[in-house]
C-alpha cells in the first residue's frame, strides 16, 4: 500500500471510544438505579438533612408535641425544633467538613466487619446444618441387612 491510500489513524480512537462507551454506561445505570452514593461525609450530611426536615415537620404538625421537648407549649414547639436542628448542624457540619475522610474510612471498616460477621454466620450456618458422622444411621451392610422385624429395608 503507498501512503497516499493509507487512511489517518488517530492514536487515540481507542480511547475516546472507550471514553463514550463507559460515558453511555454510567448514564444507563444512573436511570436505571439513580445517581451512586456519595462520601461518606456527603451521605451523612443527607442524614443529618432528613432528619431535621422530618423534626422540623414534625414539630409543626398541629395537634402534634414532640415528646423530647417536654412541657415546652405547643406554639413554640416548632420554633424549639428548629433551634434544636440548628444547633446539631452548627455542630455537625464543621466536623464532618474537616474530617470528611475520616468518615470515609469508618465506612469501609464498617463494610470490612460487616463481610466478617457475614462469613462467620455463614460458616456457622453450615456446622449447624451438616450432621456428624456418628449421628448418621449405619449403611446398609449387604443384601441381608434387615430392618426391625426382620424384613428388608430399601433405602434407594
Amino acid at each position: 500500500m503507498s501512503d497516499a491510500t493509507e487512511k489517518p489513524v488517530d492514536a487515540d480512537a481507542w480511547e475516546k471510544a472507550c471514553a463514550e462507551d463507559l460515558a453511555e454506561e454510567k448514564a444507563r445505570r444512573r436511570a436505571e438505579h439513580g445517581a451512586p452514593p456519595g462520601s461518606a461525609a456527603e451521605e451523612l450530611k443527607k442524614l443529618v438533612d432528613a432528619v431535621a426536615d422530618k423534626l422540623s415537620g414534625f414539630a409543626g404538625t398541629p395537634g402534634a408535641q414532640a415528646p423530647f421537648l417536654g412541657a415546652v407549649a405547643q406554639g413554640t414547639a416548632e420554633q424549639a425544633a428548629r433551634q434544636v436542628v440548628r444547633q446539631v448542624r452548627n455542630v455537625v457540619e464543621p466536623v464532618i467538613e474537616r474530617n470528611s475522610d475520616v468518615f470515609d474510612h469508618l465506612a469501609a471498616a464498617g463494610s470490612e466487619l460487616l463481610a466478617a460477621y457475614r462469613s462467620a454466620v455463614e460458616n456457622q450456618e453450615r456446622r449447624w446444618t451438616q450432621r456428624p458422622a456418628d449421628t448418621r444411621p449405619p449403611e446398609p451392610r449387604g443384601p441381608g441387612d434387615e430392618g426391625p422385624g426382620g424384613e428388608h429395608i430399601d433405602l434407594d
